[in-house]
């Protein structure tokens, strides 16, 4: 699903600033951990609406409103964005799309202006945004919105249900998360790829890989996911 080719074995430029929207959740916290230990990256600045217990020598960190659009970024290279919440969560649809969609867009306009030319953003299995599905219909709608803001590369991930420890971030099980994790295990062999679960170090590692190395849209899907 790539519109342009992919290098996979180019090496990233040394020197990289990133802005890294997200740390807090299961994929973010690995995006945050690779991006760290990467020594083509010289400096990761977190945006979120609180702060993390967590420093390094070449990590900064900035509390705003991203729902609000009025936050400005210093100068990146490089964006990742790994927001996202459920309704249930969110407490309202309404609730759902000021993170999934305008938030999410706020970072990557954002991180535009301050000069980043490849983003790298989670979405989900079954974004359409001619989905009927509300969940769907908003994931598809901001992948829609993000392909329109130009950047040079685009890398899409698009995990199915996510294996990972939330109790350790102090987040529950979402809906049908355990249901579906114990399904994936047990029922590994015959579930399609795309549809079994995938770890988040995976999704995190495999937008680490390809951010840096594609030109032009590609989306991975879960089933590619896995594979990292």
């Amino acid at each position: 699903m790539d519109t342009r080719p992919t290098d996979a074995t180019q090496a990233p430029r040394q020197g990289r600033k990133v802005v890294l929207a997200g740390a807090s959740g299961l994929i973010g916290r690995q995006l945050l951990a690779g991006l760290l230990a990467d020594a083509s990256v010289a400096a990761v600045h977190l945006v979120g609406r609180r702060a993390l217990d967590v420093t390094h020598p070449k990590l900064t960190q900035q509390q705003a409103d991203l729902s609000k659009a009025s936050f400005t970024l210093p100068g990146v290279d490089e964006a990742f964005i790994a927001l996202g919440t459920t309704i249930k969560v969110a407490g309202s649809q309404a609730a759902f799309r000021a993170v999934d969609f305008e938030a999410v867009l706020a970072v990557a306009r954002a991180a535009k202006a301050a000069g980043a030319r490849r983003l790298g953003v989670v979405s989900a299995m079954g974004a359409d945004p001619g989905s009927r599905i509300f969940y769907n219909r908003v994931k598809g709608e901001t992948e829609k919105a993000l392909a329109e803001l130009g950047f040079d590369t685009l890398v899409i991930a698009r995990p199915s249900f996510l294996d990972g420890d939330r109790a350790a971030l102090g987040q529950p099980l979402r809906g049908g998360e355990k249901l579906a994790l114990n399904l994936s295990r047990w029922l590994a062999p015959i579930i399609p790829a795309n549809y079994g679960s995938v770890k988040a170090a995976s999704v995190a590692s495999a937008l680490l890989k390809a951010v840096p190395a594609t030109g032009g849209k590609r989306v991975m899907l879960s089933g590619e996911l896995r594979g990292y």
